[in-house]
């Protein structure tokens, strides 16, 4: 097997070239330098030279607030850039693997999202750019995986962990947000699905995050400290005391078994990717 991987500087990338190597795989890493996503003809020549069998397109638009004043760009990233490799991937009749996310839906109520539920109004450019994607996707290709994911964490870039552990370290006591609902997703682990979604045809759209219940931002908040010795007093408060230019979603929970129904392995709980990845960063 030999995968292009684009966006190998971020956090799910650099796993994902990681993981294939381990298993004995041949990744051809690229980020913007080597493929400017939104460059057709870039896109065209890279992937095509690079004689691979499929793509795993991790590179992204993902700066959730400043997407709503750079409509343009991150529509051209998260839209144009998918639609690119998507019509390659056509030409060449191999597979493409793309990450999505649950701010696609609009984030009401308390039933978690499937991954065939209508998509109707994503609440931010962010999610509306990452679904028209998602559709690109769905138009040129018979060959996909559409993966969404939510609230990633990795060694290589930032994440809430890593900001709570700073702040932690200057701060006794911490207010985070209570009514924000979903499950996190460690992109070592995902990437191990990852390679195992290459290995298979169970094609389509799915929902993977790390098991272990769903949790608010406050509850990850107190376990975070918990598990790295840290005496912080975390206080729960309402979305409405963190005023952000883009509107976040309050139900992230997503229905992950359409895994089991495909024969894929569901991540391990959260709660143990938390304590890996502390171990991970030397924390």
């Amino acid at each position: 097997m030999r995968a292009l991987v684009t966006g190998v500087k971020g956090q799910l990338g650099h796993d994902v070239m990681n993981e294939l190597a381990k298993r004995g795989y041949e990744g051809v890493g690229v980020d913007v330098e080597e493929m400017d996503i939104t460059d057709a003809a870039a896109v065209d020549r890279v992937i095509k030279e690079s004689h691979v069998d499929s793509v795993v397109h991790c590179a992204a638009w993902t700066a959730v607030d400043s997407a709503e004043d750079n409509v343009e760009i991150c529509r051209k990233v998260n839209a144009l850039g998918t639609e690119n490799i998507a019509k390659v991937c056509k030409e060449l009749d191999i597979p493409m693997i793309y990450f999505s996310t649950d701010y696609v839906f609009d984030g009401q109520g308390t039933r978690p999202w499937e991954p065939d539920d209508p998509v109707v109004e994503p609440l931010n450019v962010y999610g509306l750019t990452k679904y028209e994607g998602e559709q690109a996707v769905e138009k040129y290709l018979d060959k996909y995986y559409i993966v969404r994911i939510a609230w990633v964490f990795g060694v290589n870039g930032k994440n809430f962990i890593k900001t709570m552990l700073n702040l932690g370290k200057t701060h006794d006591t911490l207010t985070v947000v209570n009514d924000q609902v979903g499950t996190p997703t460690y992109t070592y682990d995902l990437s191990r699905l990852v390679v195992d979604m290459l290995e298979k045809e169970e094609y389509g759209k799915y929902h993977v995050t790390n098991e272990g219940g769903y949790i608010s931002w406050y509850d990850f908040a107190k376990e975070i400290f918990r598990q790295a010795g840290m005496d912080v007093n975390v206080v729960p408060v309402s979305s409405d005391a963190y005023p952000a230019k883009a509107k976040r979603p309050a139900n992230s929970r997503l229905e992950k078994k359409k895994l089991d129904e495909h024969g894929f392995d569901r991540l391990p709980t959260w709660q143990d990717a938390l304590a890996r990845y502390l171990k991970e960063i030397e924390y």
